[in-house]
């Protein structure tokens, strides 16, 4: 908790430029400052074993110590740094501290994510001392092991490369907001106000558990604490209401997977895409926007017809808050999200946002008792910003080993235009080249690892080959993100079904075809900009309604019920599948056919309703209509 104190201190005053004590380092010199805290941090908070759960063994408290010793050693000579171009020569006890600076990089990547990101960044950073032992386009010149050292520690594209300077400019602020309003009451506020929302309709609690989720996740960005958070209150409600608890898992685990893809706050990678991209957050945030409405929308369809199905109903009146009176109690919240969203799209103060929505909030909840930060709230408050943050500075500072190693080897560009060599300018198979990397990278990887890493190699590939660019990172974003539903990892999908009691394997498989709709979205955003609000407003509207037109037929298609209609057969659902495909094709032809392939069906149900005997019971009616 010290730690965290003195590293949101550290933050606060870089960012508002506040000079406390007369202390304001230069850029390099703040950044070893973060690391060596925040390091510190995740190697006190995260075990080196198993067995070390329930205890703080002494060498945590060694290499905790070591590890702010490197970074005040760093920070102190980081003018001196630059001036004398350590990063080529350099004393001989500055080398020894940058050994192991790195060394306890590689231990907090493989505590905070584990063997899988550990290996990567481990491979990788050690590229340079074998790249010229490698094949083709992936040859370059190689590196001494002194010299990789320092070029990884001390240079400018590594350790403290983009993805630590996103986290210290940016990130932090966002996780200090995202606590505060956890902390306050936040998370209950808004499990109330979605199900005030939509307890009501049939397979409420399923549809709440779908709003709730992208209500915490666009806070959170972390799906297995989201599923932690809220999953523990709507999991047991969708079972008490007939859903399996396989079901129930695997709709929670969906929910909190788009928090990643939910603005306002969509976790740290939407942060580093923007600093990738040479724009702003703001920039990014709007156009997750509609991809992100579109994935939650596909997710209330799917339990919709799931629900309408099973014959399945509300909630009880008594359980379901008033809206009126959920509002009255949570205004607070939804005033210090307005002053986040006004400041950052209108105000485009980005550093700044968060640290003011969360002075607003704070403010605030003196005034009400229950939303007041106690002191044993604001040490809860502490110990979570120490925890969160010190596992993405971890994992960021060895994900950034693998940005340095590919960009001082040059073999990042090699690769793009090697793949883009391959695929011949063929779109679609570049897109199912990126889609496939970007879900096995993600099954053991973060989301942020694996987006960090492909777009280095993947993305300009794309770009080159004529897609958007926010369109096709996003497009890498969102294949890494489902790695958290899909098996045989199924990071998410998991986490639920322990929650719930269920099977693993099942709650992932039953995961999968309820987000089947999910893997039709990123093709969508990709090769449609105005998905993603780029492009002339009639536009943007009409490729909008086509998409969720699209989106409500494969539901339907994977559910097998169809509004107005009620249960379908494999036929209709086939050609309900075909139309969605038309649809999705950015061009009017494809759409006038598969809307004429919508019309047919509905046709043809009315044909076979007219032919039905007139004295038939509604049961057998719509039974024989469900047979045709």
């Amino acid at each position: 908790m010290a730690l965290g104190l003195t590293g949101l201190m550290m933050a606060i005053n870089q960012t508002f430029a506040l000079k406390l004590l007369g202390f304001y380092p230069i850029g390099n010199a703040f950044l070893y400052y973060l690391i060596g805290i925040f390091l510190a941090a995740a190697l006190l908070c995260f075990p080196a074993r198993k067995a070390d759960v329930n205890r703080l063994p002494w060498y945590d408290w060694l290499l905790a110590t070591t590890a702010l010793g490197c970074s005040i050693y760093l920070g102190v000579n980081g003018l001196r740094m630059t001036q004398e171009g350590w990063e080529f020569f350099a004393p001989i006890e500055a080398t020894m501290t940058a050994s192991l600076t790195l060394l306890l990089v590689l231990e907090g990547v493989r505590r905070c994510g584990g063997w899988a990101i550990f290996a990567v960044a481990l491979v990788f950073g050690l590229y340079p001392l074998y790249a010229d032992h490698m094949p083709g386009f992936l040859w370059s010149n190689s590196f001494a092991l002194d010299e990789t050292i320092r070029a990884h520690v001390m240079g400018a594209e590594s350790i403290i490369g983009v993805p630590m300077q996103v986290v210290a400019n940016l990130i932090i602020g966002f996780v200090v907001f995202g606590i505060a309003l956890t902390v306050t009451g936040g998370g209950d506020f808004f499990m109330n106000f979605a199900t005030a929302l939509m307890g009501k309709s049939r397979g409420g609690p399923a549809k709440v558990a779908v709003i709730s989720s992208a209500f915490m996740g666009s806070l959170s960005g972390s799906a297995v604490s989201n599923i932690l958070t809220t999953g523990t209150i709507t999991i047991p409600a969708m079972k008490r209401s007939g859903y399996s608890a396989e079901y129930a898992a695997a709709v929670e685990a969906c929910s909190s997977t788009g928090g990643t893809l939910m603005p306002p706050v969509m976790g740290a990678v939407a942060f580093i895409m923007a600093s990738f991209l040479g724009v702003s957050y703001g920039e990014v945030m709007m156009a997750a926007l509609l991809p992100a409405i579109l994935f939650y929308l596909a997710l209330l369809l799917q339990v919709d017809n799931y629900a309408a199905r099973k014959g399945l109903k509300g909630m009880q009146p008594e359980e379901i808050p008033r809206v009126l009176d959920t509002l009255k109690s949570g205004w607070p919240y939804l005033l210090s999200l307005a002053v986040l969203i006004y400041m950052l799209l209108v105000m485009r103060m980005e550093s700044h946002a968060p640290y003011y929505a969360t002075l607003v909030l704070l403010v605030i909840s003196l005034f009400r008792r229950h939303q007041r930060l106690s002191v044993r709230k604001g040490l809860d408050f502490m110990y979570q910003l120490a925890h969160n943050i010190g596992n993405l500075v971890a994992i960021l500072a060895g994900i950034g080993l693998v940005v340095g190693g590919l960009s001082y080897t040059g073999v990042a560009g090699s690769f793009s235009r090697e793949l883009l060599l391959y695929a011949g300018g063929s779109i679609p198979l570049m897109l199912a080249a990126g889609a496939v990397t970007s879900f096995v990278l993600g099954m053991g990887m973060t989301v942020s690892a694996c987006y960090i890493f492909l777009s280095i190699l993947l993305a300009p590939a794309l770009v080159a080959a004529g897609l958007n660019p926010l369109g096709s990172h996003l497009f890498i974003l969102y294949w890494g993100m489902l790695s958290y539903i899909t098996p045989p990892v199924a990071l998410a999908a998991i986490t639920a079904a322990g929650v719930a009691g269920a099977s693993n394997t099942r709650t992932s498989l039953h995961a999968v075809r309820l987000g089947g709709v999910l893997f039709v979205l990123p093709f969508l955003f990709v090769l449609n900009p105005a998905l993603i609000l780029q492009g002339p407003v009639d536009r943007i509207v009409l490729s909008s309604l086509t998409a969720i037109t699209a989106i409500w037929l494969v539901a339907a298609s994977m559910e097998g019920y169809l509004y107005r209609v009620g249960n379908i057969k494999h036929l209709a659902r086939l050609v309900l599948l075909l139309a969605a495909a038309l649809l999705i094709y950015p061009e009017w032809i494809s759409d006038l056919i598969g809307l004429t392939l919508l019309g047919c069906c509905y046709l043809a149900h009315r044909v076979a309703w007219r032919r039905l005997p007139t004295d038939r019971p509604h049961d057998g009616l719509e039974r024989q209509t469900e047979g045709r």
